[in-house]
């Protein structure tokens, strides 16, 4: 070989000494582990056979007056094994800890819930042989701990529920465990254009209705990833469908929304378990929330008991909230003579919260007249019992 082509370090032949090559001087870690890749492998076709199990939520029409030329649907989340809409959640949130390497073999996952999302982890956790611990605020429904500790998971009470991530972090450290962070993960754990998408399901339901173009698409806020699916997947589709957040008492979105301020906060969190935070979390995207609409807790509740009344079987309280959104939004839908559809979701059974929202003594030592909203909600919303 001309000395001239020669590469500083490179061997003739008879030369090739081991180590002294090129490629032989590259810094080279290895860290590879094919028994770990072996138990991530199995925990995620544990997953994907949870998904192929379960057929998707139905879609269920509400009937409204015939001569209005609205349509108005629930996605009961309700049917999902675990109970509730936390279900895709809990899914999606253990596949991203995963598929980035955050989780092994006997480390705990812990997380902070105001209840259904903790339940439905706790539900995922079983399924995999992972142990979890929820950190849940005083006040959590009775049924929602017991909920979670019949799936095996341990419950970790707090006083205060803004400071429930910071608790999940700290017991995390102490016991060598991995802290989820729905609430900074829920909207980069969900595939929203295609795997657990409930936009890409709801739509696809919806094809051969009437109207398969939703006007409205309502829905609550807890972690903000369920505004963020639906959002995007209606600006990926370049959808003309408005998408409203419906938002409760006592929550940070609604002001953080309007004033465009992320550090939005507020000094007590909601008495509708499931959404309204203290603060404007990461996983909520204003950006892609078109409208939102202040809900008060007893017109929720109050609404969760009409829609009881009419669908037969019980819902909570954050569909009660989306209901008193899709009334006002309905109300001025006819008063432009709009017709169309709209679509809010029904995110889980009230039989969770028999002992709250469906008890007289707990809802009167709240100070709520629920009389009032029921009235209003038979007024605008009249729906036909199924």
């Amino acid at each position: 070989m001309d000395e001239a082509l020669r590469s500083p370090g490179m061997n003739t032949p008879g030369e090739n000494a081991p180590g002294t090559s090129l490629l032989g001087q590259l810094a080279d870690v290895d860290r590879s582990d094919d028994g770990l890749r072996a138990w991530v492998a199995e925990r995620i076709r544990r997953l994907d056979a949870d998904d192929r199990r379960s057929a998707d939520t139905h879609l269920v029409k509400v009937e409204l007056p015939a001569a209005w030329g609205i349509e108005l649907y629930l996605k009961d989340e309700s049917t999902h094994a675990s109970g509730s809409l936390k279900h895709r959640l809990a899914r999606s949130l253990f596949t991203f800890a995963l598929v980035n390497g955050w989780l092994k073999p006997g480390m705990p996952v812990i997380e902070a819930s105001s209840g259904s999302t903790a339940v439905s982890e706790a539900h995922v956790a079983r399924m995999l042989d992972i142990p979890f611990i929820a950190v849940i605020p005083r006040g959590t429904s009775p049924r929602k701990i017991a909920l979670i500790e019949s799936a095996g998971g341990r419950c970790h009470v707090i006083e205060h529920a803004e400071h429930m991530s910071r608790e999940a972090q700290r017991v995390a450290e102490e016991h060598g465990g991995l802290f989820l962070d729905q609430f900074t993960h829920a909207e980069r754990a969900t595939d929203w254009r295609g795997n657990n998408s409930i936009a890409l399901s709801a739509l696809d339901q919806l094809e051969l209705e009437p109207h398969p173009v939703p006007r409205w698409i309502v829905v609550g806020a807890g972690t903000g990833g369920t505004s963020a699916t639906f959002g995007r997947y209606l600006r990926y589709r370049h959808l003309p469908t408005g998408l409203c957040v419906a938002d409760v008492e006592n929550s940070a979105f609604f002001d953080g929304w309007v004033h465009g301020d992320p550090g939005a906060t507020t000094e007590t969190g909601s008495r509708i378990e499931g959404i309204g935070r203290p603060r404007m979390e990461p996983s909520f995207v204003p950006g892609v929330v078109d409208r939102m609409i202040r809900v008060p807790d007893e017109a929720s509740v109050a609404a969760a008991r009409y829609l009881s009344d009419r669908l037969g079987r019980r819902v909570g309280a954050s569909t009660g909230t989306n209901l008193v959104a899709v009334a006002q939004l309905v109300t001025q839908m006819r008063e432009r003579d709009e017709t169309g559809c709209v679509l809010t979701l029904l995110c889980d059974t009230g039989d969770r919260y028999t002992d709250t929202y469906f008890d007289d003594d707990w809802v009167s030592a709240q100070g709520w007249e629920l009389g009032p909203w029921r009235a209003e909600l038979e007024r605008m919303l009249p729906i036909g019992s199924l």
